[in-house]
């Protein structure tokens, strides 16, 4: 009984030996870490050489994971289904095929989504959802339909405006601005697509101002989008309405990591044109840009500059009567940075006729602001005789002595006598027309305007200038 009682007295002391031991020499050892909450700092003791350094880690903010649910009840509701629905004609049975009749039918055309922008009943969608339509059926996220009336469109930006009546206020999505959005901000992309109520996904703004064929300005997310989406909302954590969701970048015509949408401020715009208007008022700052890829750009150094490179100033701009110079680089416009092309047309897009932009330039090395008003954007081209005409560049025309008096720009021929007969091409310039001088795209719309597709049959003699800059006339007999 003895040896037992030593034994457990033994083991004891044993015990409490160890513990005190492993308290004093090797709890004091371990790495510590502490947090103090209402600091937001972190005291991180790192092991070196066996000896304890401290290293301190400020922390300015705590992520946590981000809600979207406000956003989502926000804006599902103002989210719908529209659906486009056009006439077709063609044979309903064996003998309208033998006897050559058709009958009117209609058919579903195509449908995507749509936003409510306003409570009386305001939606903005897709050009492309509802191009075409004879009918155009909307779906609240409450399963009531309404017929829409399309009120305008603007196809390059892909942007339509339609109006659906309702008896009561409907739910709606305000505008934000999305020129203060962020790379890397948390994004909700919202759609109705097939019509089963509306759903949303989630990502991140994952780019700004990406141009997919020429002159765009979308805003890129890897929130996932497919087709029937087009028209939906693209909304920030607030729920406030940054972009309509307009374009997928796939091979396969499916969502696989890039998605595009028209910037809200470029949408708003068009939206008031429109219904101001009845159509979009395009401006101008009355400059040419240099194309950073071309060889002209590369000599001067223009693909290493922070900015864009006026190559040419047009007469009778806002650009010309400000000041604006030939060399001049825009760095800004009204304090957004602007580094490309892109950054340039599309915060002119939300801008309206007649206002002023602060534009800083870099000239000699020197910082300027200088106020530009903003001038209606003129017909650029016009369609005449199957063809399409421009102007030819001011620079081009001190630049090459054959075009110091002018003339028009060929940019398309569709006319098969002129491209076949007298071979025509895109890129010569017309410069008479029945021994009239032609000096510019205003002389062609003038003979538009007295003549008519009837010019073509009173055409006697024109004078053109080919791709090798040589002079040619034709006289038709």
């Amino acid at each position: 009984m003895k040896k037992i009682l030593t034994l457990v007295c033994v083991s004891a002391l044993g015990g409490l030996l160890s513990l005190g031991g492993y308290k004093l020499f090797v709890e004091k050892e371990q790495t510590k870490l502490s947090v103090d909450k209402s600091e937001l700092n972190t005291t991180v003791y790192v092991p070196t050489n066996n000896n304890y350094t401290t290293a301190n880690n400020s922390i300015s903010k705590i992520s946590e994971a981000p809600n979207f649910v406000i956003a989502a009840e926000r804006s599902i509701d103002a989210v719908v289904h529209v659906k486009n629905t056009q006439k077709s004609r063609s044979p309903q049975s064996w003998n309208d095929f033998v006897y050559g009749r058709s009958s009117e039918r209609e058919q579903l055309a195509g449908a995507g989504s749509g936003v409510i922008i306003s409570p009386d009943g305001y939606v903005i969608t897709n050009n492309h959802v509802i191009k075409g339509a004879s009918k155009i059926d909307v779906t609240l996220n409450n399963n009531k339909n309404y017929i829409a009336e399309l009120v305008g469109s603007d196809e390059r930006n892909d942007i339509a405006l339609l109006k659906i009546e309702s008896d009561e206020d409907l739910p709606f999505i305000a505008f934000g601005d999305s020129d203060q959005a962020q790379i890397g901000e948390w994004v909700l992309a919202v759609g109705n697509p097939f019509n089963l109520t509306s759903t949303v996904t989630a990502g991140i703004i994952s780019a700004k101002s990406r141009d997919l064929s020429g002159g765009q300005s979308f805003i890129q997310t890897d929130a996932a989008v497919n087709p029937g989406n087009s028209g939906g909302a693209l909304v920030n954590t607030n729920g406030d309405l940054i972009g309509i969701n307009t374009a997928i970048s796939s091979q396969t015509g499916s969502y696989i990591g890039y998605s595009f949408a028209v910037p809200s401020n470029i949408a708003r715009k068009i939206v008031e044109d429109i219904m101001e208007f009845g159509d979009v008022q395009n401006v101008i700052l009355g400059v040419s840009i240099l194309n950073r890829d071309s060889n002209e750009a590369k000599n001067l150094g223009v693909n290493e500059i922070e900015g864009v490179y006026i190559s040419e100033v047009q007469k009778d701009t806002g650009a010309e009567k400000a000041g604006l110079k030939a060399g001049d680089i825009i760095t800004k416009l009204d304090n957004v940075e602007i580094t490309k092309f892109s950054e340039l047309s599309g915060y002119l897009k939300s801008k309206s006729v007649n206002d002023t932009v602060n534009v800083e330039i870099l000239r000699d090395e020197e910082i300027k602001i200088i106020p530009v008003s903003l001038s209606k954007r003129k017909n650029l081209f016009v369609d005449f005789m199957n063809m399409k005409f421009g102007d030819i560049r001011e620079s081009a025309k001190t630049e090459y002595p054959e075009l110091s008096n002018g003339g028009v720009l060929i940019l398309e021929n569709q006319n098969s006598y002129f491209y076949n007969r007298v071979g025509l091409r895109k890129g010569y310039v017309i410069t008479e027309l029945n021994d009239t001088p032609i000096k510019s795209i205003e002389d062609i719309k003038k003979l538009k305007e007295d003549y008519g597709d009837d010019f073509f049959d009173e055409l006697k003699q024109m004078e053109f200038i080919d791709r090798r800059r040589e002079r040619k006339e034709i006289i038709f007999r």
